[in-house]
Parts: C-alpha cells; structure tokens; sequence
C-alpha cells in the first residue's frame, strides 16, 4: 500500500525519485476503494491447473479482487470438460462490453506453429485490439507475451536448436524496475519453450523497455512505457512439479527432451526438485496490482481506456 505523508514534506521529492509510491494528503482525502476486476484469458489446455496457480498468485494482496475466467469460444478444449467451462468461464462476446482493470494472457501450446495458423488467431487478435481501450493493464506470459509483442509492434518469435527447459537465473536490466521492486539482483524463472524473441528486436521498438533477462533464456520482461502492456517470457506462476510432469509426459511419449535445468539436485530425477522461485513470482504479481492496476487505474471502471496516466 502507499505511503501518505504531508505534500511538500522534502521526503516526497526524494521517494518518488526512487520510484516509491506516495500519496498526497490531498489524494488521500478523495480516494476510495473498490474491488478490482480482473480478466483471465486461459489459453492453455490444463486449464484447472493455470487457473489455480494464478489464482494463487493474484489472491496473495491485501486487495479485494473479482476474478472473471475466459476461454476461446473459436477452440474446442479438449482436456477440460465442458461442463466446466460453462459453469465457471464466459466467451468474450459475454464480456466485450464490460471494462477490467487487469487482464492475464496465459501461455498456449502452439508456439511451433506460426501465430496465423493457430485456429482461435483472429479471435484473439480481436481480444488484444479490445484490451488497448477495456483494460488499464495487461499481462501476457509466455506464448501470450509473444503473440501479443507481434500483434502490437509486430515483434516475430524464432525457432530454438533446442526446447529451453528449466529453472534460469535472471538479473534485472532495469535496475528502477517497480514491476520487479524488491527483487534481488540474481533471481530464477522457470521457463518451457522452443521460440523467443531477440533482444535487438525489442530495442528496436521505443515504446518498450526491457525490464530484465538471462544469458540462458533471453530476455523475460518488457513493458510499454504507460505500463498498460506487460510481457513475460517465462512461468514465474508454475507450481514445484509442473516442469516434473511436463518432462515425465514428454519422457513417456519418447519426445526429445533433456532433464529440467537447475532443477533436481545435480540433475538427479529422482530426488525432489529445488523450488527457487516462488517468491519471487508472488512479488512479481503483486508489484503488477498493486503498481500498475490498483494504484493508477480510475475509480469509475468505465473510464479504463479513457485515462492518460503515465508511470
């Protein structure tokens, strides 16, 4: 939560520019508070699983938030039941005339494929477009952040020799970073794919930053300069055994792959994986509310996408 201290107490000066959230005595007076509303578009096949693992992660705040699931009504899901899907989850024509504070792009299988050939493409595309006037800030992980870097700027994702698979160390490009306030200097990621996208063509783009990377897997963090676009490379929100049970799964089904990096002691399968990044990933989710939804999004919902803020 902020800090409210007197306007013109010389402190004030010094905090905001070390980038620590003050609130005005003025402010304070006028806020209130209201639940936030959240989006979670779930791309991703084990959908039980992705939404319990971010709910985790977004419920871990002192703010009171209003979860709302969505799928793609242009894709048959084929490991959930439909049951499901109708009980707890809403097509986008059943939001589109609502407005979020947040929204979640999860990551998707497809990422081998080219993004016009994924069958649910242009209804996403149509989800992304909306997003830029019905959503303060949207936070897309992994194949989403990649779908999402080439539907706005037009960044392309590209092949790897080999499955990036495993726990990495990452380091923060971006040392003033508030998505990444609190971090410390060496931090891990899981991270599960065969694509990424370059450096050079991200610097390229001067409405991006990037906030942090690896030597190994690249970079992992970007934002647009509103704060209203937030990429993530990798899963910061998988759970102790979810790399386990996408290696044995792989291993059974005699698919080419290698023993998650930095995960089991001395790469030993059958010892318990070391866990070296949750603390992080609940910071990270709680530095994207608190910092870049609750703090600047506007009281009256139905004014997101009408608001000029910057960060």
């Amino acid at each position: 939560m902020p800090i409210r201290i007197p306007n013109d107490l010389p402190a004030a000066g010094t905090l905001k520019q070390e980038n620590i959230f003050v609130m005005t005595k003025q402010r304070a007076r006028t806020q209130d508070i209201r639940p936030l509303e959240l989006l979670l578009l779930n791309l991703m096949p084990t959908k039980v699983a992705t939404e319990t693992q971010l709910s985790r992660l977004l419920g871990n705040t002192p703010l009171q938030v209003n979860l709302e699931l969505m799928h793609m009504c242009s894709h048959k899901s084929k490991n959930v039941s439909e049951e499901h899907l109708l009980t707890f989850y809403k097509t986008f024509d059943e939001i589109k005339d609502r407005k979020f504070d947040g929204m979640v792009i999860t990551g998707a299988p497809v990422e081998q494929m080219p993004f016009e050939d994924v069958d649910y493409w242009p209804e996403l595309c149509e989800i992304m477009e909306w997003s830029k006037t019905h959503v303060h800030s949207t936070f897309h992980i992994c194949w989403g952040a990649q779908a999402g870097l080439y539907y706005h700027y037009g960044i392309n994702k590209h092949a790897l020799g080999q499955k990036l698979f495993g726990v990495y160390p990452h380091r923060r490009d971006y040392k003033r970073a508030i998505l990444l306030r609190g971090f410390d200097d060496e931090f891990y990621v899981p991270h599960s794919r065969h694509t990424t996208v370059l450096r050079e063509d991200i610097a390229a783009v001067p409405e991006l930053k990037i906030l942090a990377s690896s030597d190994e897997a690249g970079v992992y963090a970007v934002m647009n300069k509103e704060g209203h676009q937030i990429f993530v490379t990798g899963h910061s929100e998988y759970d102790p055994l979810t790399l386990e049970a996408e290696y044995l799964r792989d291993k059974k089904a005699g698919k080419p792959i290698t023993v998650p990096a930095n995960y089991y002691p001395d790469d030993d399968e059958t010892q318990e994986p070391i866990v070296r990044w949750r603390g992080h990933a609940h910071l990270l989710f709680s530095n994207w509310l608190n910092y870049f939804v609750y703090q600047t999004t506007p009281y009256d919902i139905m004014a997101v996408g009408e608001e000029q803020t910057t960060y």
